[in-house]
């Protein structure tokens, strides 16, 4: 259950589901089970207030009332409006509540140990203001246990952002698939755990309807993984380039080790003369050559890929030689300087591109190559993509990598200590290195930001970015070791 779909799907999915078959108020019924499964797993029996508002989401409210009283919970339950104003699947489980039914009020959560929101679904397509975003204020200012049903009332399902006011829930339950507003920040951090529940729509029909975005998982790449054959020798396995700038040395090495442990076969180091004794004796591995022989050097085929920008400086020789890279059509890691050389003429950039080509750039980076780019993160790195003709991955928290075919993948790992220096050069190197292997671009840049992920968390509080590179093996034993199993 990879797919992301959006709140469209969604509904889509639902509408095929009950045109299959099963009824709408089943299905609802099937939801409310669900979310009620989720609670009496996570909490014993205490005083619930549960909030519902006037569309379907509250109708899962009325549901899950029933189910909490039926099993003895002490149950109170506030909607928006009136119940004869509710319609169609709604109005069938309000029928069957049995309990009052108040007036959605602040007055509801006084009292409660747990509070269940009902009140909006995903498609919120307006702000929240008034009385309801008053009635929020007090949810999350009580010191009661908050579950959330579809997503967190305010946050938009398929952008992430907040709209006026958000409850921030300890637990939310979604149906069938998650949606990017899950994942996207700063829904995200509003969503608490999240709980991705079966209520009878079938895998068949998400394919049906063609999601292209999914969670950041090795079920979307491990195919193009390109692991070695006992035939094979070092060539086999690629010869990445990494040019590095003559004083800024850390980042280079950075990309260079992690290219290496990522498992290329090769790996020069491309910088100016004087830098050359910093680079070799870094590492034993690392070929170095000076930048003199740079035409020489990509002139020969057998180096078939390319990192720059790290630590590299910004300026027009750093475009020249991006441009220069660029024309010849290999797979080619563009980060750091080498973007924001062109933040001055980003066309060229984009129009230069030809081959297969990631790039790179934190929230900073992004905005100085692609300002007139706006909108929530997914949107952004799709059209980024799609102008330059390249992967995009815009790094962060909700880490994004979109293709120039519309294709998406959402980091969903809570890995805060990352956010250090040179660990995005790391990230850099783990993409080019897999590049170098032979690995589809999207597919590289899925798997490096995946690799990047679970690393660092698996290292946890106190990593620095050289710890990744060394932890690389570990994680890519065990998806080898996945591999020969399915094999």
């Amino acid at each position: 259950m990879f797919e992301i779909l959006t709140t469209d799907q969604m509904y889509e999915a639902d509408r095929r589901t009950i045109e299959g078959g099963m009824p709408g108020d089943v299905l609802m019924q099937n939801a409310g089970r669900a979310v009620f499964e989720e609670i009496i797993r996570h909490w014993s029996p205490r005083s619930v207030s549960v909030l519902c508002g006037p569309g379907n989401n509250g109708g899962d409210g009325f549901a899950i009332a029933k189910l909490l009283r039926d099993e003895g919970w002490s149950v109170r339950l506030g909607l928006m409006g009136d119940v004869a104003d509710l319609k169609g699947d709604a109005a069938l489980h309000a029928a069957r509540w049995e309990g009052a039914t108040e007036l959605l009020s602040p007055a509801l959560v006084v009292g409660a140990d747990l509070v269940v929101d009902c009140i909006f679904g995903a498609g919120l397509a307006r702000a929240i203001t008034g009385d309801i975003a008053e009635l929020v204020t007090t949810i999350n200012s009580s010191p009661c246990s908050v579950v959330a049903v579809d997503v967190p009332s305010g946050v938009d399902g398929n952008t992430g952002m907040v709209l006026g006011v958000a409850v921030k829930a300890d637990l939310t339950v979604t149906f069938c698939r998650a949606k990017p507003g899950h994942y996207l920040l700063p829904g995200r951090l509003m969503c608490g755990e999240l709980a991705v529940r079966d209520i009878g729509i079938t895998d068949q029909t998400v394919i049906d309807i063609a999601p292209a975005c999914w969670r950041n998982d090795p079920v979307l790449w491990r195919a193009g993984i390109h692991w070695p054959g006992l035939e094979g020798h070092k060539y086999h396995r690629g010869h990445l380039l990494a040019l590095g700038g003559a004083t800024m040395t850390g980042a280079t090495r950075l990309v260079a080790r992690a290219a290496r442990r990522s498992g290329v076969g090769l790996l020069t180091i491309v910088a100016d003369a004087q830098a050359l004794p910093i680079y070799a004796s870094d590492a034993p591995g690392n070929m170095t050559a000076p930048m003199s022989a740079f035409d020489a050097l990509v002139n020969d085929c057998r180096h078939n890929a390319f990192v720059i920008g790290p630590g590299f400086g910004v300026g027009d020789d750093t475009r020249a030689l991006v441009l220069k890279l660029l024309h010849l059509c290999r797979a080619t890691v563009l980060d750091a300087d080498a973007l924001t050389s062109f933040a001055e003429d980003p066309s060229t950039l984009c129009f230069a591109v030809q081959g297969p080509t990631v790039l790179t750039p934190h929230e900073g980076e992004f905005a100085r190559l692609f300002p007139d780019i706006t909108g929530d993160k997914l949107c952004r790195a799709r059209a980024a993509a799609k102008r330059c003709s390249a992967t995009v991955l815009i790094k962060g928290a909700d880490t994004v990598i979109a293709a120039p075919d519309g294709r998406a993948a959402i980091s969903a790992v809570d890995v805060p200590w990352l956010a250090t220096a040179g660990s995005g050069d790391v990230l850099a190197g783990i993409i080019g290195g897999l590049m170098a292997q032979g690995m589809d671009s999207f597919d590289a840049a899925c798997m490096g930001g995946w690799l990047h992920a679970r690393s660092g968390a698996d290292i946890g509080p106190g990593l620095i970015a050289e710890d990744i590179p060394e932890h690389l093996p570990a994680v890519l034993r065990e998806l080898w070791l996945a591999s020969r199993k399915k094999a």
